[in-house]
Order: C-alpha cells, then sequence, then structure tokens
C-alpha cells in the first residue's frame, strides 16, 4: 500500500504497548508517530465533572481526547492509523475525524486482557450465564 509514515493513537493505559508497537514498526523503516488519549491535558473539571465522579477524587484528571488524536495525526501527515486499546465510543470519534484509513490491533476489555473474543470463546462455558441469563 506504500505506506511510509503510521501513526498510533493510544490509550494511556496501553502505553508500554504502544511503546513496543512503535519500535516494532521504526525497526521495519516506519516513520511512526504516536497520540495519547489524554493529549491536551484538559482537566475533566472543564465539562463539570465533579470531585466525587473521578476516578482519584481530590487529584487532577485529565480527561480522554480522541478528537484532538485523531486531528494531531492529520497534522502530521500519516498515511494509516492504528488504534490501540481506545475506548468504545472514543475509537467510534477518532474513526470519524481521522483523514488516514484507521485499523484496530487492540481493542480495551481490561477484563479479557484485552482480548474481548475471549468472552465468545467460553460463552458455552464460563460465560455461558453472564452471556445468556
Amino acid at each position: 500500500m506504500d505506506y511510509h509514515k503510521l501513526g498510533i493513537a493510544f490509550c494511556i493505559g496501553l502505553k508500554q504497548e504502544a511503546r513496543i508497537l512503535a519500535k516494532i514498526l521504526r525497526s521495519h523503516g516506519f516513520e511512526v508517530v504516536s497520540v495519547v488519549c489524554k493529549n491536551g491535558g484538559t482537566a475533566k473539571s472543564f465539562l463539570g465533572i465533579s470531585e466525587e465522579d473521578k476516578v482519584r477524587p481530590g487529584q487532577f484528571e485529565a480527561m480522554c481526547n480522541p478528537i484532538s488524536q485523531a486531528k494531531l495525526l492529520n497534522h502530521a501527515g500519516v498515511d494509516f492509523n492504528i488504534v490501540v486499546g481506545l475506548c468504545v465510543g472514543h475509537d467510534s470519534l477518532f474513526f470519524k475525524y481521522a483523514d488516514a484509513p484507521t485499523t484496530v490491533l487492540v481493542a480495551k476489555d481490561r477484563i479479557l486482557a484485552h482480548n474481548p473474543a475471549g468472552a465468545l470463546y467460553c460463552a458455552d462455558g464460563y460465560f455461558k450465564t453472564r452471556m445468556f441469563p
């Protein structure tokens, strides 16, 4: 496909995985640009999110910004994007605003170690009562 510059849009919770992916891609001659979900560092309070609704009340928490992730990778002129663990909904916003074609390498699923197909594999066993109440 003649891609040279690749973008990685990643969740901060998967920063190590994104770092490894970037290293692999660079070792194969690609130029890599990555953008973390919390880019811009906009406080959750900007949207009126109260302290008790934060993950860590009393501490600064930046909100995710998938639209900015897409726009920054657009500005960088990437040929192709790779999503690593963006939240459901955040990934949809990223897809909407990204100019380059995009694929998902890692689907976020903290319960199943980022392997949501695991629930399908276990649907007739361990997860049967959860999947078919």
